[in-house]
């Protein structure tokens, strides 16, 4: 295999990793009665790896994915709290 085959391979490999890491994140937030701590844990996780793989990308980290998390947050953990404006 080639150099640029391996190192391609490796680049899908770490994000898919990433988006299992998010998704299990989410799936934590949709459990409401998983401590906020233990969320919160998880997240900073998420964001340690991407920011080991990804440094440059840490604006699109938070546009995806903290803004995902937030969501969530707000629809299913918190729903009566979001503003209304």
């Amino acid at each position: 295999m080639s150099n640029m085959r391996i190192r391609e391979q490796r680049k899908r490999e770490r994000m898919r990793e990433l988006q299992r890491m998010a998704d299990h994140v989410c799936s934590l937030i949709l459990i409401s009665d998983y401590p906020e701590i233990d969320i919160e844990i998880e997240k900073s996780k998420v964001r340690e790896r991407c920011e080991e793989w990804y440094p440059d990308s840490m604006v699109l980290y938070e546009m995806i994915y903290e803004s995902r998390f937030n969501r969530l947050r707000e629809q299913f953990r918190y729903p009566g709290e979001q503003d209304e404006d």
